[in-house]
């Protein structure tokens, strides 16, 4: 289902913000719900009251919110886009709500953080590039660098290799742009191989940095959803998570730190960062070696 909706606010303030992983002290959601159909988004979680994460509410008056909110803000800080659902969602082709956002956001110079599976982003790269004489940043989600594997657990987003055809497009127009190593699966997405794979792809693809989290949450709402599609392509992998996890919310990846050790010893070699440059006013960008600290 998709319809239309009014908002009531538009920018959520990060609580202490800005947030130390991606830099951000407003959060943007212009829609509601997500095409991308991932079976682990923990957005679907019961404690974000969202009844049916499938339907796509629109917020016919985001834009229009957004104008007057950021007029009215007396701190400007990065807004983020794309925790709750993503920005770049096959619907935003035909509505553009993004791009518009993204308009007004440049008019009044504040910074941005998009977050996004979808190569639809590279459509809004001369707004983006704009925005970027504030401070933009783009990171674009990769959990596998198996377009086959990429298919099923994230079945409407557009496959590992195109994302990685997106960072490309990005890094050479000057965008700063990274990936987003999370979630990692345990025993789906969690090998040596994987990790590799994604690292060398993304120096090669003009990645500046991979922020990653070798673990997912299970959550109720989005556990069930999540065993549900488990069991309908891996055949008693649900079981292991069972055995393996029982009812823990936040879970990490067998042999956490041994892989976490490698994907920093990856990175260093492949010169990648592990942590962004973060927009602050009049701001000393972070050395490449404070970076991997």
């Amino acid at each position: 289902m998709i319809k239309e909706i009014e908002a009531k606010t538009i920018l959520s303030t990060v609580k202490n913000g800005p947030d130390k992983y991606f830099g951000m002290s407003y959060n943007m959601n212009l829609y509601r719900g997500c095409q991308h159909g991932c079976i682990y988004c923990d957005s679907r979680s019961s404690c974000y009251g969202i009844e049916n994460f499938s339907d796509i509410l629109i917020k016919k008056n985001a834009v229009e919110l957004l104008h007057k909110e950021l007029k009215g803000k007396r701190t400007i800080g990065t807004i983020g886009t794309g925790s709750m659902n993503d920005p770049y969602m096959p619907i935003e082709k035909e509505l553009g709500v993004t791009r518009r956002a993204l308009e007004t956001i440049s008019i009044y110079k504040f910074p941005i953080h998009i977050i996004t599976k979808g190569d639809l982003i590279t459509r809004d790269i001369d707004i983006i590039k704009e925005i970027g004489k504030t401070y933009a940043a783009a990171s674009i989600t990769i959990t596998t660098g198996d377009d086959k594997l990429s298919s099923i657990i994230e079945p409407f987003a557009p496959v590992s290799s195109k994302r990685f055809e997106a960072i490309k497009k990005l890094s050479k127009e000057g965008i700063y742009t990274g990936i987003i190593l999370m979630p990692v699966l345990p025993f789906l997405t969690d090998s040596l191989k994987n990790i590799d794979d994604i690292v060398k792809r993304g120096k090669d693809a003009g990645a500046k940095y991979i922020i990653a989290w070798f673990g997912m949450t299970l959550r109720e709402g989005q556990r069930e959803y999540y065993f549900k599609e488990l069991d309908k392509s891996f055949s008693g992998l649900k079981e292991r998570y069972v055995h393996n996890y029982k009812g823990l919310y936040s879970c990490s990846v067998p042999e956490h730190e041994k892989l976490y050790s490698a994907f920093k010893e990856l990175c260093y070699k492949e010169a990648i960062a592990r942590k962004m440059n973060f927009y602050e006013k009049n701001s000393v960008q972070l050395s490449l070696f404070d970076s991997y600290i």
